[in-house]
């Protein structure tokens, strides 16, 4: 087993909850206008998508690999790094087919709610947070796996991340907010939201300390790549194209994969 120094966990866990509670930011939008602007969205997830594949495919992958190749030799280390990275992708694939994460409309004005009854529009609400929350459980994980390891990788995942957060947590406060109209219940919703990856990064980490060691670091790092590279180009990349009017997201991607190079330079240095 491989021991971690208290401080390292400590400071993994205050970047995941942070990253998780961004959920909350996206309900002050809600709360503070009739809709963030759409253009601007647009280029900050698609930044986020390429901040999380150029650091997934980059800098994740090649330790799963690396991890893996101390234990068992290069060989061995590349294709169990590889077929880690694709189980990541198959987790998250099955996670997505049996609770599907819902795109909601981020409009607080959309028509769709003012056309219903609040008791549907709040079970809406309701689902919305059960399934963003199951899909946030893995997030919490790749934060904290990748931060415990090298602070100069997880910090820029977890701000990715974070940017992912903000439209998730318009999707739950919106349904809420109109249900209950009560900013309270909607921010609170967002916060619990938000709070599941932490929690699963606490209980990803209780059940794999016992069995730490190259091969396990390696195991979950090509999973947290997996993961990553699935979120961006199936949640991200599509949320952006929707909400942009012009070139926002070929443009939030390239820039979120540049700022993520050059982030992981100056931490070399």
């Amino acid at each position: 087993m491989i021991d971690v120094p208290v401080q390292n966990l400590l400071v993994a866990l205050a970047v995941t909850t942070v990253a998780g509670l961004a959920t909350g930011f996206g309900s002050l939008l809600v709360f503070a206008s009739k809709g963030p602007n759409a253009r601007l969205l647009a280029f900050g997830l698609a930044f986020a998508g390429g901040a999380m594949v150029y650091v997934s495919l980059g800098e994740i992958l090649t330790k799963s690999i690396t991890a893996f190749s101390a234990q068992f030799g290069d060989r061995l280390g590349f294709t169990w790094g590889t077929l880690s990275f694709l189980a990541g992708v198959l987790l998250i694939v099955t996670i997505d087919r049996l609770v599907p994460n819902p795109h909601e409309r981020l409009e607080v004005d959309d028509p769709y709610f003012r056309e219903h009854n609040r008791d549907y529009v709040k079970r809406v609400g309701l689902l919305t947070a059960i399934a963003i929350t199951a899909h946030n459980f893995p997030e919490g994980l790749a934060t904290f796996f990748a931060t415990l390891e090298n602070p100069g990788v997880g910090l820029p995942l977890a701000f990715a991340i974070a940017i992912h957060n903000i439209p998730e947590g318009i999707a739950i406060a919106v349904p809420v907010y109109f249900a209950t109209n009560n900013k309270t219940y909607a921010f609170v919703a967002c916060l619990l939201s938000g709070l599941a990856e932490p929690v699963g990064a606490i209980v990803g980490y209780v059940l794999l300390r016992p069995f730490l060691s190259d091969a396990v670091f390696g195991a979950v790092f090509g999973l947290i790549a997996g993961v990553m590279v699935f979120l961006a180009l199936d949640e991200l990349l599509p949320a952006a194209k929707r909400y942009a009017k012009g070139h926002e997201t070929v443009y939030g991607l390239v820039t979120g994969m540049g700022a993520l190079a050059i982030s992981l330079v100056l931490f070399k240095w």
